[in-house]
């Protein structure tokens, strides 16, 4: 087992709180808190993006990092068209949507960008980029489908439909020479493994150490 760790918040510096939050606000992130102790030079400001479950803070005496220093926070999202607009029409200056070209993740300085979204289509392929009146950076990564064990439980159609194809697969190498067994049980455990983030050799390994055991 695996204690779950979930990444709660990101902390961005920033030279001048009330503008920051002015920004952000701006985006339609949710204010969550602006705390300042009395008689401190201290001051917590923390907002959410819609959707998220991960946050952001700044403020006074929240970091020793220089303004503009955090480069590269990642937004996802389904339509990168639309955010896209939808952030120009907030006035924010964001780059033209493109991808990598060598197939990897966007390289620092824009070295390796090529114009326009992933030519295949294939989801984490697309960007855009913006900045804050700092200069924190931020990419938005389109993402229609995810690949399994990543993101939670699969809920989207899409998604679920190659979870199982990809099970019954793997589930039809095993079957060759296993013993008799019912499906169900083996496509149960290689699922709830992939959703854990494992491989798919570990998946199809946990899944015959589960029918193993259930034979017993």
């Amino acid at each position: 087992m695996t204690a779950e760790m979930k990444l709660e918040v990101d902390i961005i510096p920033v030279s001048d709180v009330d503008r920051a939050k002015r920004f952000y606000g701006g985006l339609g992130w949710r204010v969550d808190a602006d705390f300042t102790p009395p008689g401190d030079d201290f001051r917590v400001v923390q907002l959410t993006p819609p959707g998220s479950e991960c946050s952001i803070i700044f403020g006074k005496g929240v970091t020793s990092a220089a303004p503009g220093s955090t480069q590269g926070l990642m937004l996802i999202v389904s339509d990168i068209e639309a955010a896209r607009a939808e952030l120009v029409a907030h006035g924010v200056e964001v780059s033209d949507v493109f991808h990598d070209a060598g197939d990897v993740f966007p390289r620092a300085g824009g070295k390796g960008r090529a114009p326009g979204p992933d030519p295949q289509g294939r989801s984490y392929r697309t960007w855009a980029s913006f900045r804050d009146p700092d200069g924190n950076s931020w990419l938005l990564q389109e993402i229609k489908t995810r690949l399994p064990g990543r993101g939670g439980a699969v809920t989207d159609v899409a998604a679920l439909t190659e979870l199982l194809r990809e099970t019954e697969e793997h589930h039809g190498e095993y079957e060759r020479t296993a013993p008799k067994h019912h499906w169900s049980g083996w496509y149960a455990a290689y699922m709830v493994a992939r959703e854990r983030g494992r491989t798919s050799e570990e998946a199809a390994a946990e899944a015959a150490r589960h029918i193993e055991t259930t034979r017993h």
